[in-house]
């Protein structure tokens, strides 16, 4: 029960998870991911600006084996279209502030491999999954992948894109291997 995270925003909003609450919701995030599909290996693009629910959602990555990918809310469509495709985006859980929806769904006329778009706040586009809403139906029970699922050290579990100052983004992959 001790506390695990702070979060607060500019309009006064306050929020404070303990460790059991994290891995509570983290667990809801795992099993509503898994229900969408999402499996080891498959990349999922977090555009969630500073929100507490990058935390559920990249530990619910991680117990899955899927790839996080975090990415800052200001890329362009184009910016999108290149990481997309570079790194096989599956799905992408984002902000719903109207210019980061428009440069994704602008982008995923041009992602093949872009199945899932999920917001995170308070208006939902019709061809958008309602992520909060969604994930608090899934049962807080998560069981842990096995067999050719299960994860392993070697597994990446990050992929984040350099500045491309120099030319295009470079991937750069993180497993779960510590030093």
């Amino acid at each position: 029960d001790k506390k695990a995270l702070v979060w607060c925003n500019d309009m006064g909003e306050e929020k404070i998870f303990s460790y059991a609450q994290m891995k509570y919701y983290s667990d809801k995030t795992a099993n509503y991911l898994s229900a969408l599909g999402i499996k080891k290996g498959d990349a999922v693009m977090l555009m969630l600006k500073r929100r507490y629910e990058f935390w559920f959602c990249i530990l619910a990555l991680h117990k899955l084996g899927a790839i996080a990918v975090p990415a800052t809310h200001l890329l362009t469509p184009k910016d999108l279209i290149y990481r997309n495709n570079a790194a096989s985006i599956k799905a992408v859980i984002a902000v719903t502030d109207d210019e980061v929806v428009e440069h994704i769904d602008i982008a995923h006329k041009e992602s093949p491999t872009l199945q899932l778009k999920l917001g995170v706040g308070n208006t939902i586009k019709e061809d958008w999954h309602n992520f909060n809403a969604e994930m608090e139906m899934a049962t807080s029970v998560f069981e842990r992948p096995t067999g050719d699922m299960a994860t392993t050290n070697s597994d990446i579990s990050l992929l984040y894109f350099t500045s491309g100052t120099t030319g295009q983004p470079k991937m750069v992959q993180h497993n779960f291997t510590y030093p």
